[in-house]
């Protein structure tokens, strides 16, 4: 059984502002073009430099011409650009989410959405008001092998799902200047590495009954690692997430009647292996090229359609799940200063 998800070519096209032209802002901006009919239409930046380096890149891969801003506020005043990818540090993310929505633009807002569920919410409320569209950009959620294991597990393949497994590991910068490790910045693994297996629970199981982590902080102040147990009645749900190591980031759901195995980088594009109990493994193929043209899809198919949120990625899911991590981060003792 392997679902399949809306064609992101037949998405409506849209011309997308990013503001933020960082490492995850510079594959938006190629897969987008590449695999969807919208383009990149404009980028912005405190650094008008940093602005054109993307839209030269962007230009060479064939696109269309790509406008530059040295503000955001130029960015998302720009009658030619339909939505705004935010891809600034999360720290940032609330302010600039309000300051696109308030411009009138629908937004689709890298993850983590902001640093804590309240922050997430006061976004919310603005695109409420404003009857605009707004969407985490947990990029995971939209992709064909995650789609083939929610509905395997809500057709029963896997009879009662008992535990799962996740594991996001990579062995990354920690010098003391580097963004992850910057508290002002929202840094550490939980909001950019945890984030993505508590996800994952949550769109199995929903908002678990409690939550026991454990964990260790860097010199700087942010988490390093955690270890988080989702306690589901007498289910779990188990995520190590690490920015000192190189796990090889597998996910496995374990069912009464088979489980599922996803055995490197879980949460990108990738086929699925299902072993019935007491059968052989079978491998669904799932995998696709690309990956961030399924939630830009979703977000211009939602955007045509009138809608403020996403069926697939609802508000309710994003604020859920930043009050687990808000939970992890309690247990943990890591606060931002942002968060006053």
């Amino acid at each position: 059984m392997v679902v399949t998800v809306p064609d992101p070519l037949a998405a409506p096209a849209l011309r997308w502002g990013i503001l933020g032209p960082g490492g995850i802002a510079r594959r938006f901006a190629r897969e987008i073009p590449a695999y969807t009919r919208s383009r990149i239409a404009a980028i912005g930046s405190r650094d008008r430099g940093r602005a054109e380096q993307l839209a030269e890149s962007v230009r060479a891969a064939g696109g269309t011409a790509v406008k530059t801003y040295g503000s955001y506020e130029a960015l998302v005043a720009d009658p030619e650009v339909d939505v705004v990818y935010v891809s600034s540090p999360h720290s940032e993310h609330h302010d600039h989410a309000i300051m696109a929505l308030e411009a009138g633009k629908p937004v689709l807002v890298e993850k983590a959405f902001a640093l804590n569920a309240d922050q997430a919410a006061a976004v919310f409320a603005v695109a409420k008001r404003q009857g605009l569209f707004a969407m985490e950009a947990m990029w995971s959620r939209f992709l064909p092998h995650y789609a083939t294991m929610k509905a395997m597990v809500e057709a029963g393949e896997l009879g009662e799902v008992r535990a799962v497994l996740g594991v996001h590991a990579q062995s990354l910068n920690l010098d003391p200047s580097f963004r992850l490790m910057n508290r002002s910045l929202g840094g550490g693994a939980l909001l950019d590495l945890g984030i993505y297996p508590l996800s994952f629970f949550h769109s199995l199981l929903g908002v678990p009954d409690r939550i026991v982590a454990t964990g260790s902080l860097t010199e700087t102040g942010v988490d390093r690692r955690e270890t988080v147990t989702c306690v589901y009645g007498d289910r779990f749900a188990v995520a190590y997430d690490d920015m000192a190591a190189a796990g090889d980031c597998s996910l496995q759901v374990v069912g009464t009647k088979g489980r599922f195995s996803v055995a490197e980088w879980f949460y990108t594009p990738n086929d699925v292996v299902f072993t019935p109990a007491g059968g052989e493994p079978q491998v669904l193929p799932t995998a696709v090229e690309g990956g961030f043209q399924f939630e830009a899809a979703e977000a211009a198919r939602c955007i045509a359609a009138g809608q403020t949120e996403s069926a697939v990625m609802p508000w309710a899911a994003t604020l859920e799940v930043l009050a687990m991590c808000d939970e992890v981060r309690r247990q943990l003792g890591v606060t931002y200063p942002a968060e006053g």
